[in-house]
């Protein structure tokens, strides 16, 4: 029995899928897929997506050059979250930061602060902003 048929995918056929960095624990985002973008990262090596906007698959990287080199697949007790380590080269987020939880809350919620510094411009990456 594959490891696939113990995930609990959505109505809409996916699952969420925590992006971590192994060296360093750091979150670095949150991303959906499918069994067939799974399937594709486990052949590939890298993380394929499912764009829920785009409704295609994306492997990390392929416009940016910022790929995500898969270092370890787990899933949670319930079978409905995935967690997958990597190696990150460059920044994570289409924002330019090496993780999309580059903003942190203040007391009380009235302030927000950027947490880390922006590694490339969007418009560098992609030829306009995003």
């Amino acid at each position: 029995m594959s490891f696939l048929d113990q995930l609990k995918f959505n109505s809409d056929g996916l699952i969420p899928a925590i992006i971590q960095e192994q060296s360093t624990g750091r979150v670095l985002m949150l991303a959906w897929m499918n069994r067939v973008s799974i399937e594709k990262m486990i052949e590939v090596g890298k993380t394929v997506f499912w764009s829920r906007s785009r409704q295609k698959y994306w492997i990390k990287g392929e416009t940016s050059g910022h790929v995500q080199l898969v270092k370890d697949i787990a899933f949670d007790c319930d079978g409905d979250t995935l967690l997958i380590q990597v190696e990150q080269t460059g920044a994570a987020c289409h924002e330019g930061y090496h993780s999309c939880f580059f903003r942190s809350v203040g007391k009380g919620g009235e302030t927000i602060t950027i947490t880390e510094p922006q590694l490339v411009k969007p418009d560098e990456v992609y030829g306009k902003k995003t």
